[in-house]
C-alpha cells in the first residue's frame, strides 16, 4: 500500500461515521471485468472494490501461471483424474449432497478422495445422474492437510488477509478451500462466514453466481423470518418482487471472482468444476465482522434468555454457546485483533530506511498498510472495549489488557499519521 492509498482509506472511514462499510455506496447494475493484469494495481483493486465493496471478475490472465490450471486440467479443459488421483487419491475429503436439504445448508460425510472421483466419473456415466445423489467435495482445506506447493499464487489484490493470518500464527485451521463438483451441484443462498471476503477461482469448468447486496436478503425472509435455500425457486418468485434483481455473473475457467462482505449470493456448477476459494477479513471489512459477531452473541441471548435469572454465569454460557455456533466469540475475537495489532507493530518497528513507507506489493504489507491496519484495529478495539457484553468477561488473565492495547495504538495511530 502506498501512501495515497492509505490516506484515500483513512479519509474513506472517517466519511462513514459509524455505518457499516457496504451499505453506503450505490448497488451497481452490473458486474465489472479486469481484464488486464499489468495495468490493474493494488491501489486500484483497494480503491475501486474493496473500500465501496462491490463485486468484480478477473480475467484467466491473473491465473495463467498457476500449477493447478496446469496439472489438474487435461487438454480438453476438463478435470485431470489421474493426476488428482496420483498425488491426493488417499486423502479424506468433505463431501455435501446437494440433493438434501439440511436447515439451509447440506449433510456432508467424508470419503477418500479417490471414493469420491470414482463416484463422479460413474455420475458423469450416468448422465449426470446417480442413485446416490449429487454430490458437491465442498471445503477441503488441501492447504491445511496436503502439500498444496506450487498449486497457486496468492493474487497480490488478496494478500491483506488477517483471518489465515491468525489461523496460521495459531497452527490449528484456515480458511482456504478446494471445491470439486459435476455439472448440476451448487452451493445454497449464504452470505459468508463473519461476513468476510471472499475469492474464487476456477481451475476449470463454469459457474453462474447470483449477488444480492447487504440488505436485500431482508426481503427474501418467509414468515418466521428464515431465508431461502435456494433463490431460484419458483416458490420464491413473489418475495423476488419485492427486492432488487440480484446480478448475475457466468464465471468461465480460470477467472477469479472477488465476492464482497456481506453480499448473500449463490453459486452453480454449469459444467464439471474445480474451484480454489478464500475466506478473508482486513481492516476494511473488520467493523463488518464484528457487527455480525454481536448479532450473533443477541441471537444466542433470546434462545436462552428464559434462564438468564436462573442460571449461574448466563453470560458465560451464551458466549461458550456463540463460540460452539459461530466458531469464534467475543474473548477469541479480541485475541484476533492482538494478534494482527502486535505483529503490525512488529512491522513498523522493523521497517525502516528509504523506500520502506510505499509497502511491499507483493505482499500488501508495509509501513502504510501496517499503519492503515493499526487505525482499523483501534477504532473497531475501542468499541469492542466499551460494549457491555465484552465487560462481562473475565479479561484479568489476558495480556496485554485490553484497555492497555487500545491505548498503545491509539499513540500509535497519532504518531503515524504524517508517515
Amino acid at each position: 500500500m502506498d501512501r495515497e492509498t492509505r490516506m484515500f482509506a483513512e479519509s474513506h472511514f472517517r466519511g462513514l461515521r459509524g455505518c457499516l462499510p457496504g451499505r453506503v455506496f450505490p448497488t451497481p447494475d452490473h458486474v465489472d471485468f479486469i481484464e488486464k493484469p499489468d495495468s490493474f494495481s493494488y491501489a486500484d483493486f483497494f480503491k475501486g472494490y474493496l473500500l465501496p465493496n462491490v463485486p468484480c471478475v478477473f480475467s484467466s490472465a491473473f491465473t495463467e501461471g498457476w500449477g493447478s490450471r496446469r496439472h489438474w486440467v487435461t487438454p480438453s479443459g476438463k478435470p485431470d483424474f489421474d493426476y488428482l488421483l496420483q498425488n491426493y487419491g488417499d486423502v479424506v475429503v468433505p463431501v455435501a449432497n446437494c440433493g438434501v436439504q439440511e436447515y439451509n445448508s447440506n449433510p456432508k460425510e467424508y470419503m477418500p478422495l479417490r471414493d469420491y472421483i470414482s463416484y463422479w466419473k460413474e455420475f458423469i456415466q450416468q448422465d449426470y445422474s446417480s442413485s446416490r445423489g449429487c454430490l458437491y467435495l465442498k471445503d477441503w482445506h488441501l492447504c491445511r492437510d496436503s502439500c498444496a506447493e506450487g498449486v497457486f499464487t496468492l493474487p497480490t489484490y488478496f494478500s491483506s488477509d488477517w483471518l489465515n493470518e491468525y489461523w496460521d500464527y495459531l497452527d490449528v485451521d484456515d480458511y482456504r478451500f478446494i471445491y470439486m463438483g459435476p455439472a448440476g451441484t451448487w452451493s445454497p443462498f449464504h452470505a459468508d462466514i463473519f461476513r468476510s471476503f471472499s475469492w474464487s477461482v476456477n481451475i476449470c469448468g463454469r459457474k453462474k453466481w447470483f449477488f444480492f447486496p447487504p440488505g436485500q436478503e431482508e426481503t427474501l425472509r418467509d414468515c418466521h423470518g428464515s431465508l431461502p435455500y435456494d433463490v431460484t425457486a419458483f416458490t420464491l418468485l413473489d418475495s423476488r418482487q419485492h427486492c432488487s434483481p440480484p446480478l448475475e455473473v457466468t464465471q468461465e475457467a480460470g477467472e477469479m471472482v472477488f465476492v464482497p462482505s456481506g453480499w448473500h449470493h449463490q453459486v452453480h456448477n454449469l459444467e464439471d468444476t474445480i474451484s480454489i476459494n478464500h475466506n478473508w477479513v482486513n481492516g476494511c471489512n473488520l467493523a463488518n465482522m464484528w457487527h455480525f459477531l454481536q448479532q450473533e452473541l443477541r441471537a444466542v441471548q433470546r434462545e436462552v434468555s428464559e434462564w438468564k435469572d436462573t442460571m449461574p454465569d448466563w453470560h458465560h454460557h451464551c458466549q461458550v454457546i456463540m463460540k460452539s455456533c459461530s466458531g469464534i466469540n467475543f474473548e477469541e475475537f479480541y485475541h484476533f485483533l492482538k494478534v494482527i495489532a502486535e505483529r503490525r507493530l512488529l512491522l513498523l518497528a522493523t521497517e525502516t530506511g528509504p523506500g520502506e513507507g510505499e509497502g511491499n506489493e507483493g505482499t500488501g504489507l508495509g509501513p502504510q498498510q501496517a499503519a492503515f491496519d493499526i487505525s482499523r484495529i483501534a477504532e473497531v478495539l475501542a468499541s469492542v472495549v466499551a460494549h457491555p457484553d465484552f465487560e462481562k468477561l473475565d479479561t484479568s488473565v489476558f495480556s496485554p489488557q485490553p484497555e492497555d492495547l487500545l491505548q498503545q495504538l491509539e499513540e500509535l495511530v497519532a504518531a503515524t499519521a504524517s508517515l
